[in-house]
This record gives structure tokens, C-alpha cells and sequence, in this order.
């Protein structure tokens, strides 16, 4: 099968086959992981215990997204503390990127915490889960929020509310967006690319792949790729009244900056996404 065939596949929820060698570097990554595992938990454990906060999630993510394959490059610069990033989501690599780049927590969606390992270390990092469909835990999940961005200084949301393929850029939801309604005081709005270039389509977890197909796919590919992570301007979101507009200047920017990264339009994501009631039109889904 060529590579455009497998990710079709993988797009419908099939097992997509991994070669001989393929599982030589998946079991070689895993056991890579499993080291730094051995590594840096104990080490940020003691450290809780003497201190509060810790290095250890950040070093760890940042060497476990290189031994999954990702070279992080950093274009700009992100703010240390006392910031929301707002970021497009392609994979769990993502996670691994930005902790491993600013330390940051993270807002994500659910089924990212069931992933085998990646879930576990993401919440390592103070990762917060969202259940979309889940309405009544809403203020629950504002309140873990309020709390990792104390703890972390920074926190990044995926307003997208789940994974595309680089190319595409879905309508923002606003829900987590509640915590800036009003805005923390000093706290500034940070927006951010992850471009995957030309892997981004293979790499990204879309359509009814599972996590643990999505993961044996990056884990055993060959070679690494690039990631690179643009932060742009940061603004205040007391320049905008509410979520909604602060969400739509998010992704007005981030837009325009993708656009200009690909070199072409933005295509529509041809998949639907029922938890966050997104809907392809017929023609997207036929060029899908």
C-alpha cells in the first residue's frame, strides 16, 4: 500500500500494517521511552516532594518527542508565565512539542488520556481532559484549569476540539475559553502554529483512527521530521469583550499566518467530527 492509501485506511478505523523493520524501530522508540520513563518520573516525584513545580515533565516531553521522531524547532518567542496559549492540533505529538519547548499544561480532548503511555505522561504535565460530550463537567474542567495555569504558569488550548491533518482549520470552540471571562489579571493571549510540513498529513490523528494505531504508525516510521512551532504576537484579551471574540481573533491570526506558511488556501477538513457537531459539506467529503 502506498503512504496516501495507508493514512486512508487508518482515516476509517482499519489496522493499518506495519513492517518487520517498522516494528524494529516502534519496539526500539518504546524502549527508548520506557528509559526516560525510568529516568525522569522518580526525579520529578522526589522533587514534588522537596519543592514545588518541577523540570523533570518538561525535559522529559521535550526528549520524548525526540526519540518519537520530532525535531522542535521554535520560530519567535513564547512568553514564560502568565499566558494562554491558542494553538491548531494535529497529534499527541503536539503535547510532547510545546511541553518540551515552554513547560506549558495543556487543555486536550478526552480520548488523548486513553492513548497507552502518551495519556498517562501528558498528565504528568497537568494536561486537562476534555469529555466534549460531556456538558454538566464543564465547570469542573474550567476549575482544573484556573488551577494548571497557577501551577504551570502557562496553559495551551486546542479550541479546535480535536485533530486535522495541517491543512485544514476548524471552527474554534469557545468553552474553555471561559476562564479568560473575564481574563486573569496580567495574563496575555499567545497564539501558536505547529507546522508538521510535509509529514503533517501521515503524522496527523484524523477520522476514526485509534490512538493506539495512530501511535504505532509515528513510532514506526522512519527517519525524523520537523516541527516547528510559531509564536506569534501575543495580545491582551482585555482588548476583546468576551470568549467569542477573543476566540476569533485567535484564529483570524493563526489563520493567516497558516495560509501564509503552506503557500495556498486552507482546504476544508473532510471528515466529520461529531462531538464538536462538525459536518463536511458533500463536495469536501467527495475530495476528501
Amino acid at each position: 500500500m502506498t503512504d496516501a492509501e495507508l493514512r486512508a485506511a487508518a482515516a476509517r478505523g482499519e489496522s493499518t500494517p506495519v513492517s518487520a523493520i517498522g516494528w524494529m524501530r516502534l519496539i526500539a522508540r518504546a524502549l527508548a521511552l520506557i528509559a526516560l520513563i525510568i529516568v525522569f518520573v522518580p526525579l520529578h516525584y522526589l522533587y514534588r516532594v522537596l519543592s514545588y513545580g518541577s523540570p523533570f515533565p518538561m525535559l522529559f516531553l521535550r526528549y520524548a518527542a525526540r526519540v518519537c521522531g520530532a525535531k522542535v524547532e521554535v520560530i519567535g518567542t513564547h512568553l514564560k508565565r502568565d499566558v494562554f496559549f491558542v494553538a491548531n492540533h494535529l497529534s499527541w505529538i503536539d503535547i510532547l512539542a510545546l511541553a518540551g519547548a515552554s513547560g506549558t499544561a495543556f487543555v486536550a480532548k478526552a480520548e488523548l488520556a486513553e492513548a497507552p503511555v502518551v495519556g498517562w505522561l501528558a498528565s504528568l504535565n497537568r494536561t486537562v481532559f476534555v469529555k466534549r460530550e460531556h456538558r454538566m463537567g464543564v465547570a469542573e474542567q474550567i476549575n482544573a484549569l484556573k488551577e494548571a495555569l497557577v501551577d504551570n504558569w502557562s496553559v495551551t488550548v486546542f479550541p479546535e476540539g480535536t485533530t486535522t491533518d495541517g491543512q485544514s482549520l476548524l471552527p474554534f470552540k469557545t468553552s474553555m475559553l471561559s476562564v479568560l471571562e473575564p481574563p486573569p489579571p496580567g495574563v496575555l493571549v499567545q497564539p501558536v502554529i505547529l507546522d508538521y510540513g510535509p509529514v503533517a498529513e501521515w503524522i496527523g490523528w484524523i477520522g476514526e483512527e485509534s490512538g493506539i494505531n495512530n501511535a504505532k504508525r509515528v513510532l514506526s516510521r522512519k527517519g525524523t521530521f520537523k516541527v516547528r512551532l510559531h509564536y506569534l504576537e501575543p495580545f491582551s484579551p482585555e482588548d476583546f469583550r468576551g470568549r467569542k471574540a477573543i476566540s476569533h481573533e485567535s484564529r483570524r491570526r493563526i489563520e493567516e499566518a497558516l495560509i501564509e506558511i503552506l503557500g495556498k488556501p486552507l482546504r476544508p477538513f473532510a471528515h466529520t467530527v461529531a462531538p464538536v457537531r462538525y459536518e463536511p459539506k458533500n463536495e469536501d467529503q467527495a475530495a476528501g
